[in-house]
């Protein structure tokens, strides 16, 4: 079994691109999970390097600011509820 190639980022430099896993570790759930998150749009496609699929950590992150907390109601929900 090889071992992983370490790496050659400093400690305080976060990697930009992230693979599948990284993303889903990055917003604390599993990889199954950041799946469905992605299908249904609440976190960001990813870019396409040949045959790799990244994510791109910023936009991990704001996609991940963008939920809504657990106690607190989405202001939207009153404007979208409005209108129907």
């Amino acid at each position: 079994m090889t071992q992983p190639k370490p790496s050659v980022l400093p400690p305080s430099l976060a990697p930009r691109g992230l693979s599948r896993a990284m993303g889903a570790e990055f917003v604390g759930v599993g990889t199954s999970k950041f799946d469905e998150m992605v299908d249904d749009g609440r976190m960001p496609q990813p870019k396409q390097i040949d045959g790799r699929k990244i994510w791109d950590r910023v936009q991990v992150d704001e996609a991940f600011a963008e939920l809504p907390n657990k106690d607190k109601a989405n202001p939207w929900d009153e404007i979208q509820g409005e209108s129907t």
